[in-house]
Protein backbone atom coordinates (compact mmCIF):
# COMPACT_ATOMS: atom_id res chain seq x y z
CA UNK A 1 0.00 0.00 0.00
CA UNK A 2 2.26 2.29 0.84
CA UNK A 3 4.59 1.67 -2.39
CA UNK A 4 1.12 2.33 -4.15
CA UNK A 5 1.17 6.11 -2.42
CA UNK A 6 4.58 7.19 -3.06
CA UNK A 7 3.88 5.56 -6.67
CA UNK A 8 0.56 8.17 -7.05
CA UNK A 9 2.89 10.90 -5.68
CA UNK A 10 5.59 10.39 -7.87
CA UNK A 11 3.15 10.27 -10.89
CA UNK A 12 1.56 14.00 -9.78
CA UNK A 13 5.31 14.97 -9.80
CA UNK A 14 5.31 14.26 -13.23
CA UNK A 15 2.41 15.69 -14.13
CA UNK A 16 2.66 18.98 -12.66
CA UNK A 17 6.40 18.96 -14.99
CA UNK A 18 4.38 18.68 -17.88
CA UNK A 19 2.21 21.13 -16.81
CA UNK A 20 4.75 23.35 -16.17
CA UNK A 21 6.22 22.99 -19.46
CA UNK A 22 3.02 25.33 -21.10
CA UNK A 23 4.58 28.25 -19.42
CA UNK A 24 7.88 28.06 -21.05
CA UNK A 25 8.24 29.79 -23.94
CA UNK A 26 11.59 31.08 -24.02
CA UNK A 27 15.14 30.64 -22.37
CA UNK A 28 14.15 33.14 -19.39
CA UNK A 29 10.68 31.28 -18.62
CA UNK A 30 13.06 27.96 -18.32
CA UNK A 31 15.78 29.35 -16.11
CA UNK A 32 13.93 31.95 -14.08
CA UNK A 33 10.39 31.34 -14.17
CA UNK A 34 9.39 34.61 -16.22
CA UNK A 35 10.62 36.75 -13.13
CA UNK A 36 7.35 36.30 -11.88
CA UNK A 37 7.21 34.88 -8.38
CA UNK A 38 6.14 36.02 -5.34
CA UNK A 39 7.53 36.08 -1.90
CA UNK A 40 6.22 33.17 -0.40
CA UNK A 41 7.04 30.89 -3.71
CA UNK A 42 10.67 32.71 -3.75
CA UNK A 43 11.14 31.68 -0.19
CA UNK A 44 9.92 28.14 -0.91
CA UNK A 45 12.41 27.41 -3.21
CA UNK A 46 15.45 28.64 -1.66
CA UNK A 47 14.31 26.39 1.75
CA UNK A 48 13.92 23.63 -0.39
CA UNK A 49 17.42 24.17 -2.22
CA UNK A 50 19.39 22.14 0.89
CA UNK A 51 16.27 20.44 2.64
CA UNK A 52 17.03 17.23 0.93
CA UNK A 53 18.98 13.96 1.62
CA UNK A 54 21.41 15.67 3.76
CA UNK A 55 19.50 17.60 5.96
CA UNK A 56 16.50 14.52 6.92
CA UNK A 57 18.98 11.60 6.73
CA UNK A 58 23.21 13.00 6.45
CA UNK A 59 22.60 15.69 9.49
CA UNK A 60 20.34 13.24 11.37
CA UNK A 61 22.78 10.75 11.66
CA UNK A 62 25.83 13.59 12.32
CA UNK A 63 23.54 14.90 15.52
CA UNK A 64 22.86 11.05 16.42
CA UNK A 65 26.97 10.49 16.66
CA UNK A 66 28.17 14.15 18.05
CA UNK A 67 24.95 15.76 19.42
CA UNK A 68 24.27 19.61 18.10
CA UNK A 69 28.16 20.33 17.58
CA UNK A 70 27.98 17.98 14.66
CA UNK A 71 25.26 19.61 12.68
CA UNK A 72 27.11 23.29 12.53
CA UNK A 73 27.90 22.60 8.69
CA UNK A 74 23.86 22.01 8.17
CA UNK A 75 21.22 23.64 9.44
CA UNK A 76 23.53 26.30 10.90
CA UNK A 77 25.91 27.10 7.87
CA UNK A 78 22.90 26.54 5.09
CA UNK A 79 20.76 28.78 7.22
CA UNK A 80 23.67 31.60 7.29
CA UNK A 81 24.16 31.19 3.99
CA UNK A 82 20.26 31.99 3.07
CA UNK A 83 20.34 34.89 5.70
CA UNK A 84 23.64 36.36 4.22
CA UNK A 85 22.10 36.46 0.55
CA UNK A 86 19.50 38.26 1.72
CA UNK A 87 21.44 41.03 3.77
CA UNK A 88 24.29 41.11 1.32
CA UNK A 89 24.19 39.67 -2.18
CA UNK A 90 20.57 39.35 -3.49
CA UNK A 91 20.01 43.25 -3.83
CA UNK A 92 22.85 44.05 -6.02
CA UNK A 93 22.53 40.87 -8.65
CA UNK A 94 19.03 41.21 -9.03
CA UNK A 95 19.47 44.72 -10.34
CA UNK A 96 21.81 43.37 -13.06
CA UNK A 97 19.06 40.81 -14.61
CA UNK A 98 21.53 38.38 -15.22
CA UNK A 99 20.86 34.53 -15.62
CA UNK A 100 23.65 33.00 -14.13
CA UNK A 101 26.86 34.07 -11.68
CA UNK A 102 29.20 33.51 -14.53
CA UNK A 103 27.52 36.31 -16.05
CA UNK A 104 28.16 38.31 -13.19
CA UNK A 105 31.88 37.13 -13.29
CA UNK A 106 32.16 38.31 -16.85
CA UNK A 107 30.46 41.67 -16.47
CA UNK A 108 32.74 42.45 -13.35
CA UNK A 109 36.07 40.75 -14.40
CA UNK A 110 35.55 40.15 -18.21
CA UNK A 111 34.75 37.07 -20.82
CA UNK A 112 37.86 35.09 -19.68
CA UNK A 113 36.81 35.58 -15.92
CA UNK A 114 33.26 34.14 -16.71
CA UNK A 115 34.34 30.90 -19.08
CA UNK A 116 36.70 30.14 -15.85
CA UNK A 117 34.67 30.69 -13.21
CA UNK A 118 31.64 28.69 -15.24
CA UNK A 119 34.30 25.49 -15.38
CA UNK A 120 35.01 25.55 -11.03
CA UNK A 121 31.17 25.96 -10.77
CA UNK A 122 30.07 23.09 -12.91
CA UNK A 123 31.62 20.07 -10.67
CA UNK A 124 30.40 21.27 -7.57
CA UNK A 125 26.87 20.14 -8.24
CA UNK A 126 27.90 16.61 -9.38
CA UNK A 127 28.38 15.54 -5.95
CA UNK A 128 25.28 17.51 -4.77
CA UNK A 129 22.94 15.72 -7.62
CA UNK A 130 24.47 12.22 -6.56
CA UNK A 131 23.62 12.75 -3.03
CA UNK A 132 19.65 13.02 -3.52
CA UNK A 133 20.36 10.11 -6.00
CA UNK A 134 21.85 8.00 -3.44
CA UNK A 135 19.46 9.34 -0.80
CA UNK A 136 16.47 8.12 -2.66
CA UNK A 137 17.60 4.74 -4.49
CA UNK A 138 18.49 3.74 -0.60
CA UNK A 139 14.38 5.05 0.25
CA UNK A 140 13.35 2.88 -2.44
CA UNK A 141 16.12 -0.07 -1.57
CA UNK A 142 14.20 -0.09 2.27
CA UNK A 143 11.00 0.32 1.25
CA UNK A 144 10.28 -2.30 -1.75
CA UNK A 145 13.57 -3.99 -2.50
CA UNK A 146 14.32 -2.46 -5.53
CA UNK A 147 18.17 -3.20 -6.25
CA UNK A 148 20.27 0.59 -5.42
CA UNK A 149 21.39 0.59 -9.37
CA UNK A 150 17.98 0.39 -10.74
CA UNK A 151 16.65 2.98 -7.94
CA UNK A 152 19.10 5.54 -9.06
CA UNK A 153 18.18 5.59 -12.56
CA UNK A 154 14.39 5.41 -11.71
CA UNK A 155 15.10 8.47 -9.24
CA UNK A 156 17.48 9.73 -12.06
CA UNK A 157 15.12 9.33 -15.12
CA UNK A 158 12.12 10.75 -13.33
CA UNK A 159 13.62 14.15 -12.03
CA UNK A 160 15.48 14.69 -15.47
CA UNK A 161 12.27 14.39 -17.34
CA UNK A 162 10.36 16.92 -15.51
CA UNK A 163 13.44 19.49 -14.89
CA UNK A 164 14.14 18.89 -19.26
CA UNK A 165 10.45 19.97 -19.86
CA UNK A 166 9.52 22.84 -17.20
CA UNK A 167 13.03 24.46 -16.28
CA UNK A 168 12.41 26.74 -13.30
CA UNK A 169 8.87 26.78 -13.75
CA UNK A 170 8.05 23.39 -13.00
CA UNK A 171 10.58 23.39 -10.17
CA UNK A 172 8.93 26.44 -8.67
CA UNK A 173 5.29 25.09 -8.54
CA UNK A 174 6.89 21.54 -7.31
CA UNK A 175 8.77 23.66 -4.61
CA UNK A 176 5.89 25.19 -3.09
CA UNK A 177 3.29 21.88 -2.78
CA UNK A 178 6.37 19.90 -1.78
CA UNK A 179 7.83 22.79 0.67
CA UNK A 180 3.71 22.47 2.20
CA UNK A 181 4.17 18.66 2.45
CA UNK A 182 7.76 18.60 4.21
CA UNK A 183 6.65 20.95 7.27
CA UNK A 184 2.96 19.05 7.66
CA UNK A 185 5.04 15.45 7.56
CA UNK A 186 7.62 16.24 9.72
CA UNK A 187 5.37 18.14 12.20
CA UNK A 188 3.33 15.53 12.92
CA UNK A 189 5.94 12.83 12.60
CA UNK A 190 8.59 14.69 15.22
CA UNK A 191 5.12 14.80 17.57
CA UNK A 192 4.32 10.85 17.17
CA UNK A 193 7.54 9.54 18.07
CA UNK A 194 7.96 12.41 20.86
CA UNK A 195 4.49 10.67 22.23
CA UNK A 196 6.53 7.36 21.95
CA UNK A 197 9.73 8.27 23.62
CA UNK A 198 8.01 8.68 27.30
CA UNK A 199 8.07 12.31 27.62
CA UNK A 200 10.46 15.53 28.80
CA UNK A 201 12.08 13.93 32.30
CA UNK A 202 13.00 10.74 29.93
CA UNK A 203 14.12 12.72 27.01
CA UNK A 204 16.55 14.72 30.18
CA UNK A 205 17.75 11.26 31.75
CA UNK A 206 18.92 9.68 28.30
CA UNK A 207 20.62 12.73 26.78
CA UNK A 208 24.30 12.44 27.21
CA UNK A 209 25.92 14.93 28.69
CA UNK A 210 27.35 17.87 26.44
CA UNK A 211 24.97 16.76 24.07
CA UNK A 212 23.40 20.35 23.07
CA UNK A 213 27.29 22.11 23.19
CA UNK A 214 27.06 24.27 20.47
CA UNK A 215 30.81 25.49 20.65
CA UNK A 216 33.97 22.98 20.89
CA UNK A 217 34.88 21.92 24.03
CA UNK A 218 38.56 21.53 23.75
CA UNK A 219 39.71 24.99 23.71
CA UNK A 220 43.00 24.85 21.08
CA UNK A 221 43.41 26.04 17.35
CA UNK A 222 42.67 22.79 15.37
CA UNK A 223 39.11 22.37 17.39
CA UNK A 224 38.44 26.23 16.61
CA UNK A 225 40.00 25.86 12.90
CA UNK A 226 37.61 22.60 12.27
CA UNK A 227 34.44 24.55 14.17
CA UNK A 228 35.05 27.53 11.57
CA UNK A 229 35.77 25.00 8.64
CA UNK A 230 31.93 24.07 9.46
CA UNK A 231 30.36 27.67 9.27
CA UNK A 232 31.80 28.41 6.42
CA UNK A 233 32.05 25.66 4.41
CA UNK A 234 28.28 25.76 3.41
CA UNK A 235 27.66 29.34 4.89
CA UNK A 236 29.60 31.32 2.47
CA UNK A 237 30.25 28.25 0.17
CA UNK A 238 27.35 28.08 -0.96
CA UNK A 239 26.50 31.53 -1.33
CA UNK A 240 28.16 31.73 -5.00
CA UNK A 241 25.65 28.26 -6.49
CA UNK A 242 24.05 28.97 -9.11
CA UNK A 243 20.45 27.26 -7.78
CA UNK A 244 20.49 29.36 -4.96
CA UNK A 245 21.35 32.61 -7.52
CA UNK A 246 18.42 31.16 -9.95
CA UNK A 247 15.54 30.90 -7.20
CA UNK A 248 16.43 34.66 -5.78
CA UNK A 249 16.16 35.89 -9.64
CA UNK A 250 13.38 34.24 -10.29
CA UNK A 251 11.29 36.62 -7.72
CA UNK A 252 8.93 39.35 -9.39
CA UNK A 253 10.57 42.14 -7.41
CA UNK A 254 13.85 43.18 -6.14
CA UNK A 255 12.10 43.24 -2.73
CA UNK A 256 10.20 39.93 -3.16
CA UNK A 257 14.34 38.40 -3.44
CA UNK A 258 15.72 40.09 -0.21
CA UNK A 259 12.37 39.12 1.84
CA UNK A 260 12.36 35.40 0.11
CA UNK A 261 16.12 34.89 1.30
CA UNK A 262 15.71 35.97 4.91
CA UNK A 263 12.90 34.43 5.43
CA UNK A 264 13.84 31.22 3.99
CA UNK A 265 16.95 30.96 6.23
CA UNK A 266 14.39 31.10 9.06
CA UNK A 267 12.07 28.64 7.61
CA UNK A 268 15.46 26.23 6.85
CA UNK A 269 16.43 26.53 10.75
CA UNK A 270 13.34 25.83 12.68
CA UNK A 271 12.08 22.92 10.12
CA UNK A 272 15.43 21.50 10.04
CA UNK A 273 14.95 21.04 13.59
CA UNK A 274 12.00 18.48 13.02
CA UNK A 275 14.27 15.99 11.93
CA UNK A 276 16.71 15.89 14.49
CA UNK A 277 14.30 15.89 17.09
CA UNK A 278 12.63 12.83 15.56
CA UNK A 279 15.72 10.94 15.41
CA UNK A 280 16.31 12.07 18.99
CA UNK A 281 12.86 10.64 19.97
CA UNK A 282 13.44 7.59 18.07
CA UNK A 283 17.20 6.84 19.45
CA UNK A 284 15.54 6.62 23.05
CA UNK A 285 12.47 4.65 22.43
CA UNK A 286 14.03 2.43 20.18
CA UNK A 287 17.88 2.08 20.68
CA UNK A 288 17.98 -1.69 19.01
CA UNK A 289 18.21 0.53 15.70
CA UNK A 290 21.13 2.19 16.26
CA UNK A 291 24.13 1.26 13.76
CA UNK A 292 27.25 2.25 12.87
CA UNK A 293 25.78 4.10 9.84
CA UNK A 294 22.76 5.70 10.81
CA UNK A 295 21.80 7.63 7.89
CA UNK A 296 18.85 5.10 7.23
CA UNK A 297 17.52 5.43 10.81
CA UNK A 298 14.71 7.81 10.25
CA UNK A 299 13.15 5.58 7.43
CA UNK A 300 14.23 2.08 9.12
CA UNK A 301 12.15 3.93 12.51
CA UNK A 302 9.18 4.95 10.70
CA UNK A 303 8.66 1.84 8.53
CA UNK A 304 8.91 -0.68 12.16
CA UNK A 305 7.36 1.48 14.61
CA UNK A 306 4.53 3.33 12.90
CA UNK A 307 1.37 3.04 11.17
CA UNK A 308 0.75 3.59 7.42
CA UNK A 309 -0.35 6.84 8.18
CA UNK A 310 2.63 8.36 9.27
CA UNK A 311 4.40 6.22 6.72
CA UNK A 312 2.99 7.95 3.95
CA UNK A 313 3.14 11.37 5.51
CA UNK A 314 7.26 10.64 6.01
CA UNK A 315 7.89 9.39 2.71
CA UNK A 316 6.09 11.92 1.03
CA UNK A 317 8.10 14.72 2.56
CA UNK A 318 11.42 12.70 2.20
CA UNK A 319 10.72 12.58 -1.26
CA UNK A 320 9.44 15.97 -1.85
CA UNK A 321 12.86 17.12 -0.15
CA UNK A 322 14.95 15.23 -2.15
CA UNK A 323 13.48 15.60 -5.41
CA UNK A 324 13.19 19.79 -5.31
CA UNK A 325 16.64 19.95 -4.11
CA UNK A 326 17.46 17.46 -7.07
CA UNK A 327 15.61 19.38 -10.02
CA UNK A 328 17.30 22.48 -8.76
CA UNK A 329 20.60 20.96 -8.94
CA UNK A 330 20.48 19.77 -12.16
CA UNK A 331 19.09 22.90 -14.22
CA UNK A 332 21.47 25.06 -12.43
CA UNK A 333 25.00 23.42 -14.19
CA UNK A 334 22.76 23.04 -17.40
CA UNK A 335 22.02 26.85 -17.63
CA UNK A 336 25.88 27.44 -16.66
CA UNK A 337 26.81 25.22 -19.74
CA UNK A 338 24.73 26.40 -21.94
CA UNK A 339 24.99 30.32 -20.96
CA UNK A 340 28.48 30.51 -19.90
CA UNK A 341 30.66 27.93 -22.30
CA UNK A 342 28.23 27.16 -25.25
CA UNK A 343 27.02 30.46 -26.00
CA UNK A 344 29.72 33.00 -25.78
CA UNK A 345 30.96 30.92 -28.95
CA UNK A 346 28.20 31.80 -31.14
CA UNK A 347 27.56 35.26 -29.92
CA UNK A 348 24.59 37.16 -31.12
CA UNK A 349 24.01 34.49 -34.19
CA UNK A 350 22.35 31.78 -31.44
CA UNK A 351 18.86 32.12 -31.34
CA UNK A 352 16.88 31.97 -28.38
CA UNK A 353 15.12 28.98 -29.02
CA UNK A 354 18.81 27.12 -29.47
CA UNK A 355 20.03 28.53 -26.22
CA UNK A 356 16.85 26.64 -24.56
CA UNK A 357 17.47 23.63 -26.61
CA UNK A 358 20.88 23.38 -25.16
CA UNK A 359 19.83 24.14 -21.86
CA UNK A 360 17.52 20.89 -22.12
CA UNK A 361 20.13 18.83 -23.26
CA UNK A 362 22.77 19.89 -21.04
CA UNK A 363 20.41 18.59 -17.98
CA UNK A 364 20.84 15.28 -19.78
CA UNK A 365 24.80 15.31 -20.15
CA UNK A 366 24.81 16.79 -15.96
CA UNK A 367 22.23 14.05 -15.12
CA UNK A 368 24.32 11.07 -16.38
CA UNK A 369 27.64 12.38 -14.82
CA UNK A 370 26.10 12.54 -11.42
CA UNK A 371 24.47 9.14 -12.00
CA UNK A 372 28.14 8.01 -12.42
CA UNK A 373 29.54 9.33 -9.38
CA UNK A 374 26.73 7.14 -7.05
CA UNK A 375 28.82 4.12 -7.87
CA UNK A 376 31.54 5.53 -6.07
CA UNK A 377 30.54 7.21 -3.01
CA UNK A 378 27.70 6.76 -0.71
CA UNK A 379 28.33 9.22 2.64
CA UNK A 380 25.29 11.54 1.84
CA UNK A 381 26.66 14.60 3.90
CA UNK A 382 30.23 14.42 2.50
CA UNK A 383 29.13 14.43 -0.92
CA UNK A 384 27.33 17.81 0.24
CA UNK A 385 30.21 18.81 2.03
CA UNK A 386 32.61 18.25 -1.14
CA UNK A 387 30.06 20.29 -3.37
CA UNK A 388 29.98 23.18 -0.80
CA UNK A 389 33.57 23.54 -0.24
CA UNK A 390 34.61 23.30 -3.93
CA UNK A 391 32.63 26.41 -4.63
CA UNK A 392 34.04 28.18 -1.93
CA UNK A 393 37.84 27.82 -2.44
CA UNK A 394 37.34 29.22 -6.25
CA UNK A 395 33.80 31.03 -6.33
CA UNK A 396 32.95 33.41 -2.61
CA UNK A 397 36.15 35.29 -2.57
CA UNK A 398 35.67 36.64 -6.14
CA UNK A 399 32.19 37.09 -6.00
CA UNK A 400 32.32 38.84 -2.30
CA UNK A 401 35.16 40.93 -4.21
CA UNK A 402 33.63 42.08 -6.33
CA UNK A 403 30.40 43.39 -5.02
CA UNK A 404 32.20 45.11 -2.34
CA UNK A 405 36.04 45.81 -3.44
CA UNK A 406 36.54 48.27 -5.65
CA UNK A 407 39.96 47.39 -6.17
CA UNK A 408 39.02 43.57 -7.19
CA UNK A 409 40.44 42.74 -10.84
CA UNK A 410 40.40 40.39 -13.47
CA UNK A 411 44.26 39.03 -12.52
CA UNK A 412 43.11 39.12 -8.48
CA UNK A 413 39.99 37.03 -9.79
CA UNK A 414 41.79 34.10 -11.89
CA UNK A 415 44.76 33.90 -9.10
CA UNK A 416 41.90 33.39 -6.53
CA UNK A 417 39.95 30.91 -8.42
CA UNK A 418 42.89 28.81 -9.18
CA UNK A 419 45.05 29.04 -6.09
CA UNK A 420 42.00 28.59 -4.11
CA UNK A 421 41.24 25.45 -5.60
CA UNK A 422 44.87 23.57 -5.83
CA UNK A 423 45.54 25.11 -2.42
CA UNK A 424 42.12 23.04 -1.38
CA UNK A 425 42.81 19.72 -3.40
CA UNK A 426 46.51 19.74 -1.82
CA UNK A 427 44.93 20.25 1.87
CA UNK A 428 42.77 16.93 0.73
CA UNK A 429 45.26 14.58 0.49
CA UNK A 430 48.26 15.96 2.87
CA UNK A 431 47.93 16.74 6.16
CA UNK A 432 48.88 20.31 6.77
CA UNK A 433 47.07 20.55 10.21
CA UNK A 434 44.62 22.89 8.85
CA UNK A 435 40.90 21.83 7.61
CA UNK A 436 41.61 22.30 3.56
CA UNK A 437 37.97 24.17 3.22
CA UNK A 438 39.59 26.94 5.66
CA UNK A 439 43.11 26.67 3.84
CA UNK A 440 41.52 26.88 0.45
CA UNK A 441 39.39 29.95 1.71
CA UNK A 442 42.31 31.49 2.80
CA UNK A 443 44.78 31.23 -0.15
CA UNK A 444 42.00 32.00 -2.12
CA UNK A 445 41.61 35.22 -0.12
CA UNK A 446 45.36 35.74 -0.08
CA UNK A 447 45.46 35.41 -3.78
CA UNK A 448 42.89 37.90 -4.61
CA UNK A 449 44.29 40.98 -2.60
CA UNK A 450 47.95 40.35 -3.64
CA UNK A 451 46.93 39.96 -7.53
CA UNK A 452 44.73 42.68 -7.58
CA UNK A 453 47.28 45.12 -5.80
CA UNK A 454 50.43 44.01 -7.82
CA UNK A 455 48.51 44.37 -11.17
CA UNK A 456 46.97 47.76 -10.64
CA UNK A 457 50.77 48.91 -9.33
Amino acid sequence: MLLIFIGIYLFITILIGWYSSKFVKNSQDYVLAGRKMPTFVVASGLFATWFGSETVMGASSEFLSHGLIGVIEDPFGASLCLLLIGLFFARPLYKLKLYTFSDYFGLRFGKKVEVISAFFMIPSYFSWIAAQLIALAIILQAISGLPFVLGVLLCASIVLFYTFIGGMWSISITDTIQTMIIIGGLIYLSYFFYTQSGGLDVLKSNIPKDFFRIIPKENNTNSWLLYFSAWITIGWGSIPQQDVFQRVLSAKSENSAVKGSVISAFMYLTVAFLPLSVVLFGSISHPELLKADNQMFIPQLVLAHSNLFVQILFFGALISAILSTCSAAILAPATVVAENIIKPYFGHSLKDQDLLKIMRYSTIVITIIAVSMTFVKTNIYELVGEASALSLVALFVPLAAGLYWKNANKLGAILSMIFGTISWLIALNIDLGVPPAVFGFMTSLLAMVLGSLLSKA
